[in-house]
């Protein structure tokens, strides 16, 4: 799966290099994209699903046939 890059090249080298890690490692700049689109990658459904959950409870709050309609095409698609 292809990802939208998210993160600047200098927001990854950045995170990389100020999280504390047990070795020391020494990644080319294009392999610290692919890591950090790969992690993205396998995180999107889950933030995705989060996301659409939260939407259904502000239109439930709202509307509970509203909510009730959206959940309901979202378990079609």
């Amino acid at each position: 799966m292809k990802v939208a890059n998210i993160l600047s090249n200098e927001e990854v080298i950045d995170t990389f290099v100020n999280t504390h890690l047990e070795g020391n490692y020494d990644f080319l700049q294009e392999d610290l994209m692919k890591l950090a689109n790969a992690f993205i990658a396998k995180a999107k459904p889950a933030i995705q699903k989060e996301e659409r959950d939260f939407c259904v409870d502000i239109a439930r709050s709202v509307n509970h046939l509203v909510a009730d309609k959206i959940a309901s095409v979202r378990r079609q698609m």
